[in-house]
């Protein structure tokens, strides 16, 4: 096999995003072999935009079992990413999934469950992970040459949207739909990105704001304090509503501090651990030297169609993926606790209870709003 047949679910924003970038040649290992999208509109689209060989199909389902692809990209609605993506693993397909990875850990551990199982790739749409920053933040935090992390900050309110998004689709911003708001939605890359730098809290105590700035029935603003298992602690704040809105993530640990702000990585290295000035130092009101930098990176930063070359990499090569689809569970594992500890107005630790969580999810879900006239169907393989 010298090129991966891709089957794309879901060609709304996302999806045709995608077509567009093979079709540009932007991923040589990859060619479309077929589509499917419940919009006739989105179908008609395709059916004009892609090679006359490529199939259309209506149903997500029917293009898996056709036959006719050695992967599927997932790219619809999020309830429906575990079970189009079992699915296709279990019909041995490779499977690459948009974020987030589902809207429960209870469904994506399913999934997980299915990939180990199979001898397909699986991978998650995780682009920021591309970013030279983001990449370089890892590597210092993870590295251990900067100690122990002892607090973490990050403030990303530049997910600025209007109420015309809100209201663009009939899934999007509800319960039953789409599954949570800001979190779900704008976030799974910070929540993702969030514990892949820094690892996993064990406790969350999160506040967060229903159709706070926009008529819509799920989170709009969100601020949560994390408790990690080395005493270390951090705060999270998130809003579709802030203009301008910033997007600064702040990383403290025993030998200094990594800034990460307006495309720029800034490094401040204490001579020596702060732990071990603290103990050693003679006046009160000493301080580390401290030398600041900005970071080289290599300067790369392919989002999508990075992650799309290292699909088709691991595929043809064996080569790595830029993340592993059953790592998708962790950055949601983060947002569910959070709407959790909201829902429930107390600490949660990690783990949590999954079948409570689903309970308080279903809640939300059977006083949903049915929003009309956009034409989207409710649970079905709608577009992004």
């Amino acid at each position: 096999m010298d090129q991966v047949r891709l089957g794309i679910i879901g060609i709304g924003n996302m999806g045709t995003g995608h077509c567009k970038s093979i079709l540009e040649g932007k991923v040589p290992g990859l060619v479309i072999a077929a589509i499917a999208d419940r919009s006739e509109a989105r179908r008609a689209w395709a059916k004009e935009n892609l090679p006359e060989t490529a199939g259309i199909y209506e149903e997500g389902k029917a293009l898996i079992t056709a036959g006719v692809c050695d992967a599927v990209l997932i790219a619809v609605p999020h309830y429906q990413h575990p079970e189009l993506a079992i699915c296709a693993l279990e019909h041995g397909l490779h499977v690459l999934c948009e974020k987030p990875a589902g809207v429960y850990t209870k469904q994506v551990r399913e999934m997980n469950e299915a990939a180990e199982k199979s001898d397909r790739v699986f991978a998650m749409m995780f682009n920021q992970r591309t970013n030279c920053i983001y990449r370089k933040m890892h590597e210092l935090v993870t590295g251990g040459e900067l100690g122990a992390i002892k607090r973490v900050n990050w403030i990303v309110t530049d997910w600025y949207r209007t109420q015309s998004y809100y209201d663009s689709g009939s899934w999007r911003a509800t319960w039953d739909g789409e599954g949570g708001g800001v979190l779900l939605n704008q976030c799974p890359h910070n929540m993702d990105l969030l514990q892949w730098i820094c690892g996993m809290p064990e406790k969350v105590r999160a506040f967060c704001h229903n159709g706070k700035w926009h008529d819509i029935e799920v989170e709009d603003d969100v601020t949560a304090y994390l408790e990690y298992p080395n005493g270390a602690t951090g705060v999270f704040v998130t809003s579709t509503a802030d203009a301008p809105g910033t997007n600064r993530f702040e990383v403290t640990l025993e030998m200094g501090k990594l800034v990460c702000e307006n495309d720029r990585l800034t490094l401040y290295k204490l001579a020596e651990n702060e732990r071990t000035f603290c103990k050693r130092a003679k006046g009160g009101f000493e301080t580390p030297e401290c030398e600041v930098t900005e970071v080289e990176t290599d300067g790369l930063n392919e989002q999508h169609i990075g992650v799309l070359k290292a699909f088709a990499g691991k595929i043809l090569h064996g080569t790595m993926l830029v993340a592993e689809g059953v790592e998708g569970i962790h950055g949601l594992t983060l947002s569910n606790a959070m709407h959790l500890s909201s829902w429930l107005e107390k600490d949660i630790q990690i783990p949590f209870d999954e079948e409570l969580f689903l309970e308080e999810l279903n809640k939300r879900r059977l006083s949903s709003r049915k929003k009309e006239g956009t034409g989207v169907v409710f649970d079905t393989e709608g577009s992004y």
